[in-house]
C-alpha cells in the first residue's frame, strides 16, 4: 500500500483575481476551497489515476473534519491523528502572479508524535511512503527515515534542501526537488534543463535511486544510475501552479506501479503536473491522458554513475 504523509495539512482557499491591488478592495472572479497539503494532493491525484493510497498526518477542529469529509467523498482512505488545535487555512491568490498566505499550523505534542511513529513502525517493505512538505515544529524527519531504512520501506521525499540532504544517507527511492531546491543544495542556480543534469547525477551517487527535478514550463529532468531523461512540458494556459509538483510525483508513481517503463512514467509525471497547472485545483485523469502524448522525452546513457 502507498501511504502519503502530510504532517501539516491545510484547507486551501483559492482566489482568482483579474489583478491584485494592494491596499484596496479586491473582488474575486473565481473561488474554491479544497483539502490541501502536498501529501494529500498526491493521494488525490493517485486516486484520479486509479491507484489507492492511505493519507496519514495530523488534523484538528472543524477544518480537520472538512479535510476528512472531502477525502471520504473521493473514497480516499485516511488514518489521521487528531490534535487539539485547528488544521490551518492557507490562502492562494492567482492574479498577474501567484501569492500565498500560509498559516503556521498546530503544534504537535510528544504524544501525537509517538502515535505517528507507532503507525510508521507497522509498515513493511511491501508498502511505500511519500513524505511531502516540511515538518512542523517538534517533528524530525530523521526518525521517519530511520524507520523506513530499518523496515526496508521505499520512500519518496518532496521537501526543501535541508531535508533532502539528510535523506540521502537513507537511500530514498525517489527525490523530487524543484530547480530552486536543487540549487540550494549545491549553492547554485539554473536557467536551463541541461544545467541540472550533473547535480541530479550527484544526488544519485549520494544514494537516491531516482531524482526528478522540475523547472516549470521548461520541463523536467529525471536521473537514474543508468539513464538521464529530459522532458519538454506541453504548452497551455497556466491558471495555477499550486499542486503541480505533487501531481508530478503522483503521475510518475501511478505509471510506475502499473508497470510502465521509466520513460513512460516520466512522461506521465510531466503530463499530470502540466494538467494541474492548466486547471483550477488538481488535474483529472482524462486531462493528463490528453497531454501525455505531447510530452517529448529524450534520454541518454549514464557513464560511470
Amino acid at each position: 500500500m502507498i501511504y502519503t504523509l502530510t504532517l501539516n495539512p491545510s484547507v486551501d482557499y483559492h482566489l482568482q483575481l483579474e489583478k491584485l491591488r494592494i491596499g484596496e478592495l479586491n473582488r474575486s472572479v473565481y473561488e474554491e476551497k479544497q483539502p490541501g497539503g502536498k501529501g494529500i494532493n498526491v493521494s488525490r491525484v493517485l486516486n484520479e489515476m486509479g491507484v489507492n493510497s492511505i493519507a496519514l498526518g495530523y488534523v484538528g477542529g472543524l477544518t480537520g473534519e472538512y479535510i476528512k469529509d472531502c477525502l471520504a467523498r473521493e473514497q480516499i482512505e485516511t488514518s489521521f491523528i487528531h490534535v487539539n488545535e485547528d488544521t490551518r487555512i492557507n490562502i492562494k491568490i492567482s492574479a498577474e502572479e501567484e501569492t500565498e498566505v500560509n498559516q503556521s499550523g498546530p503544534i504537535i505534542s510528544d504524544t501525537n508524535y509517538a502515535d505517528l511513529l507507532r503507525i510508521m513502525n507497522t509498515l513493511t517493505n511491501e508498502d511505500m511512503v511519500i513524505i511531502s512538505g516540511n515538518p512542523p515544529t517538534g517533528i524530525d524527519y530523521i526518525d521517519i527515515f530511520q524507520i523506513c531504512m530499518k523496515n526496508a520501506i521505499p520512500f519518496v521525499l518532496d521537501a526543501e534542501a535541508e531535508h533532502i540532504n539528510i535523506a540521502l544517507a537513507y537511500r530514498p527511492f525517489f527525490l523530487k526537488p524543484n530547480h530552486k531546491e536543487l540549487g540550494a543544495l549545491f549553492n547554485t542556480s539554473f536557467s536551463a534543463l541541461n544545467e541540472m543534469i550533473p547535480y541530479c547525477l550527484k544526488l544519485v551517487k549520494m544514494g537516491a535511486q531516482h531524482v526528478m527535478v522540475s523547472m516549470g514550463d521548461k520541463g523536467a529532468v529525471l536521473a537514474t544510475k543508468e539513464k538521464v531523461y529530459q522532458a519538454e512540458a506541453p504548452t497551455g494556459k497556466v491558471l495555477s501552479t499550486i499542486g503541480a509538483g505533487d501531481s508530478m510525483v503522483a503521475g510518475f508513481l501511478a505509471k510506475y506501479i502499473m508497470g510502465e517503463d521509466i520513460e513512460r512514467a516520466f512522461a506521465g509525471s510531466v503530463a499530470a503536473g502540466s494538467a494541474t497547472a492548466f486547471t483550477n485545483g488538481i488535474c483529472r485523469r482524462e486531462q493528463a491522458d490528453c497531454l501525455v502524448e505531447r510530452v517529448i522525452v529524450t534520454k541518454e546513457e549514464v557513464e560511470g554513475c
